[in-house]
């Protein structure tokens, strides 16, 4: 059974539609990722499933409908996104940068405690932990966004483009992590991204978004082995 079923996904921006009607799942303990073009509208599904644009279909966590509840009651229910640009606190340190991220736990010791794990996850991160974010490499603060979003303890992970604007090292290194953290904490993923083979690499399922719709879905290696997919997304 899926832990997020969106099914009939409308949204957009005042009066101009960017989701048709789209149809998507993610099983628990997995990674699915939302391949497409800009403009086919990634971010959007993402910031729809936060309540952050005015949507309308369903959208269910683990049997709850989500359309209609606000982004502050979405979060509580531990959706963590981790935004196209990384949107951590410029002027605040990477520990603050954490703090935010667990502001609605009260379990003092299972923060600490991811925390620590954050640190083990990302050293680079323990060693700059009272440098301001601000101040950060590009791949650190990427580090920094995903470190944030996981101390949510979240049930579904949503990433948007974390491979943008970073050097093809980093981006291996990033999408590493995000293997690792899927095996060991078993995170439910849901990943936007157009580099189609590094998400492909780490994916169970795939759904290639153009212009608002769904135009090809299935596991990630029926996609990749799709011929359109193939040609319009990995260059063979």
């Amino acid at each position: 059974m899926s832990l997020l079923e969106v099914k009939g996904l409308v949204a957009g921006y005042g009066a101009v539609q960017v989701l048709h009607g789209i149809d998507l799942s993610v099983d628990e303990g997995q990674v699915a990722v939302v391949l497409g073009a800009n403009g086919a509208g990634k971010t959007t599904t993402l910031r729809a499933l936060t309540g952050m644009i005015k949507t309308s279909g369903s959208i269910v966590l683990d049997g709850e409908e989500l359309v209609g509840k606000k982004t502050d009651e979405i979060v509580r229910r531990r959706i963590a996104h981790v935004p196209q640009g990384r949107g951590t606190v410029a002027q605040f340190s990477v520990d603050e940068n954490l703090d935010l991220g667990a502001y609605i736990r009260s379990d003092k010791a299972g923060v600490e405690a991811d925390r620590a794990k954050m640190f083990d996850l990302f050293p680079r991160l323990a060693e700059r932990r009272k440098q301001a974010a601000g101040s950060l490499s590009g791949g650190e603060q990427q580090m920094l966004a995903i470190a944030r979003a996981l101390m949510l303890s979240p049930r579904v992970l949503l990433l948007d483009e974390p491979s943008l604007g970073l050097a093809p090292l980093i981006i291996r290194s990033v999408f590493e992590t995000l293997e690792q953290i899927n095996k060991e904490f078993n995170t439910t993923m849901l990943v936007v991204e157009q580099n189609a083979n590094l998400a492909l690499g780490i994916a169970d399922s795939a759904f290639v978004l153009e212009t608002g719709t769904i135009v090809a879905s299935g596991s990630a290696e029926q996609v990749k082995n799709d011929d359109v997919v193939r040609k319009a997304y990995l260059g063979y």
